[in-house]
């Protein structure tokens, strides 16, 4: 397949300038990394509402949470391993206890960050997020849909969530395509099982399914940036009519995209064999994010490979 390759941070970096002409309330917080998050774009556009708080997330949070409560909407951005990290305490004491509607923003999350290596592959935030009572978790797959998820974050009063990844990623949405809290999104059809997926595993997911349709099996690919809330509904159609599901994300296996979808799935009467792609509970090692991905397994050859092998466990 042949996509318009962009990085999401673009797509997060010109819907923020946009908002700032739309609502003067928008204010962005960066830690000593605005050339990196391109933040900077804002920080140029509205030098006043831009704050750079130095190495300091855990300070950077809980100013935000105060200007939160003084009616402006922040945006707080970091490394995820950082932000997501380093500050969780002040993000479940001040924004998910005290139900701020403060963004935190995870920039370079997964393991495509590649050579940063294990320290700042982030593959813990979607677990450490979706535990907080309150707090909306979404991993947008692309420039579009990255832009739209900051649209929807600054204009509601709701703590929130989202990671982006370092590298430039095929962009597989478009700039009308809708987009909700809560939503997933078929991208392409079929009942031959199915995948359920986010951000840079979507891409890779549509690669696994034109595989698998040269073997006359025709896999649904589900887009669903929302981790939560969770879009139950679509979730349990998909396994009604797909009968097997595998998940793909840049995270690991525990307490992310596949966790969610077993823990629905189990209490439900949609009981149906599941494969969950992810880091198996280990760090792996700097390198280029292409090799990091073939050894997390998440290469579309593998994704066809298990879809194959989890519709043999079908009853």
């Amino acid at each position: 397949m042949k996509w318009t390759m962009e990085l999401t941070r673009k797509g997060y970096a010109d819907a923020l300038v946009e908002l700032g002409h739309e609502t003067e309330n928008v204010v962005v917080f960066d830690a000593d990394l605005a050339a990196s998050t391109l933040t900077r774009q804002f920080a140029k556009a509205f030098p006043a509402r831009f704050f750079d708080m130095g190495i300091a997330e855990q300070g950077m949070v809980a100013t935000a949470a105060g200007m939160a409560l003084m009616g402006f909407r922040p945006f707080v951005t970091s490394y995820a391993m950082f932000v997501a990290g380093r500050a969780w305490e002040i993000i479940r004491q001040q924004i998910s206890y005290g139900e701020c509607p403060v963004c935190v923003v995870g920039a370079h999350g997964g393991i495509s960050v590649g050579k940063d290596g294990p320290t700042h592959q982030c593959t813990e935030d979607l677990a450490l997020m979706r535990v907080l009572p309150k707090m909306n978790v979404v991993v947008p797959c692309d420039y579009w849909e990255t832009f739209k998820v900051v649209k929807f974050a600054g204009t509601h009063s709701i703590p929130f969530y989202f990671r982006m990844g370092r590298e430039k990623c095929p962009v597989v949405t478009s700039k009308d395509a809708s987009w909700e809290l809560g939503k997933a999104y078929e991208l392409a059809p079929g009942n031959d099982g199915a995948f359920v997926v986010c951000g840079l595993t979507v891409s890779i997911a549509l690669e696994a399914r034109e595989l698998l349709e040269k073997e006359g099996i025709r896999p649904r690919v589900i887009n669903n940036p929302s981790i939560k809330p969770f879009d139950r509904e679509t979730l349990l159609k998909t396994a009604r009519e797909c009968g097997a599901i595998v998940t793909a994300e840049e995270h690991s296996v525990i307490g992310g995209l596949g966790s969610t979808v077993v823990e629905i799935l189990c209490q439900s009467d949609n009981r149906i064999p599941v494969g969950i792609l992810g880091l198996n509970d280990r760090y792996l090692e700097s390198g280029p994010p292409e090799d990091l991905l073939e050894k997390a397994g998440l290469t579309p050859e593998n994704l066809a490979a298990t879809l194959k092998e989890t519709l043999r466990k079908r009853a």
